[in-house]
């Protein structure tokens, strides 16, 4: 059953910029320009129950857009969305009982007290009984270890035990949807670790749905099934992770070194990098045969190692960007040709 469902949704804004020359100023005062900037284009996708879903995109790309739109923050300017059966920006309220949501640069935290108060406050918003409030804040402190952090004001916090008590604060009223906007955003190696390992438990043991966005790839790989990928305001890939990861076996990375100076040239391929003793290839599968590779480098002398590794995601995620930027370049370049011919 689809729980998230986006149909040719649209978001445009009205940004007001400031006239050029004389009395600029004066004139934006009284009569100021008024650009309209489309940041959605027409996204539309469906989300199953239970899924762990990626939304990736650059910045400026409509990720939070179209987050807050599906949360019901911002009303859509064309299409539609239903989330649990419910119209986001017609029904919030009614919504609001069932999705949860974390932004990584807001907080839902009263930034002066400590999480254990901003738990009760939410429990009040959500008409939790207190009873059932200690059950849940005491259940969801002991699997995200918040006992040492929950009497402590959130100031004095660090950014991780912080987006920890964010999480579980979304948690409190049981939501059947998580939306998270850059959940691990500045968090180091060991922090997001432990959100990612968080996460992947939530949806593993008690099936809520998570819809994602981040620029951190281990968080895509380590969590998400499938990938949404955004570019200008339009979905421009909607595939499983194992798809795009096939993607990156297009393309591997072949290192040598040797016990001493060898020929590093091979027919038709040329070291990326290179040294006396070492060198780092490219290898498009497509046009090089991996195995005839390796079994060419082994001859030239003395091995003392060598690696094969895939293409990066986050490489294949950023060629995607650059092509689709491209086609929408020459795509707007040939209209403005056509356009300049027919006014010939």
């Amino acid at each position: 059953m689809a729980v998230i469902e986006a149909d040719q949704l649209t978001k445009t804004f009205s940004l007001r910029t400031r006239p050029e020359g004389r009395f600029a100023a004066l004139r934006g005062m009284i009569r100021p320009n008024i650009r309209a900037v489309e940041a959605v284009r027409g996204v539309s996708f469906q989300v199953e129950e239970g899924e762990v879903v990626a939304f990736l995109g650059p910045n400026g790309a409509g990720k939070s857009t179209t987050i807050k739109m599906l949360t019901g923050i911002l009303a859509p300017s064309g299409g539609g969305a239903r989330v649990l059966g419910l119209d986001p920006s017609r029904e919030r309220r009614r919504l609001a009982w069932s999705i949860g949501s974390v932004f990584g640069q807001k907080s839902q935290l009263w930034f002066h007290l400590p999480p254990s108060d901003s738990f009760k406050l939410l429990g009040a918003i959500y008409e939790i009984e207190p009873k059932e409030l200690a059950r849940r804040t005491a259940a969801l402190s002991e699997r995200f270890a918040l006992a040492e952090l929950m009497d402590a004001p959130v100031r004095k916090l660090s950014l991780g035990q912080r987006i920890r008590c964010e999480i579980a604060a979304s948690l409190l009223h049981k939501p059947r949807v998580l939306f998270l906007d850059e959940p691990t955003i500045g968090l180091d190696v060991v922090a997001r670790k432990e959100i990612r390992a968080l996460i992947a438990e939530l949806n593993k043991e008690d099936g809520v749905t998570v819809f994602i966005t981040s620029h951190d790839m281990g968080d895509i790989e380590k969590i998400c099934k499938r990938a949404i990928i955004i570019h200008h305001g339009r979905v421009v890939i909607d595939e499983s992770m194992k798809a795009l990861k096939h993607r990156a076996l297009s393309k591997k990375y072949l290192g040598v070194r040797y016990a001493g100076p060898v020929d590093l040239e091979l027919p038709g391929l040329s070291p990326s990098k290179r040294t006396e003793r070492s060198a780092r290839y490219e290898l498009d599968t497509a046009k090089h045969s991996l195995a005839e590779a390796v079994r060419a480098l082994a001859s030239r002398g003395e091995l003392e190692d060598i690696t094969v590794e895939d293409e990066p995601l986050e490489d294949v995620i950023a060629a995607i960007y650059a092509s689709k930027s491209e086609d929408e370049a020459g795509a707007f370049g040939a209209s403005r040709r056509v356009r300049g011919a027919g006014d010939a």
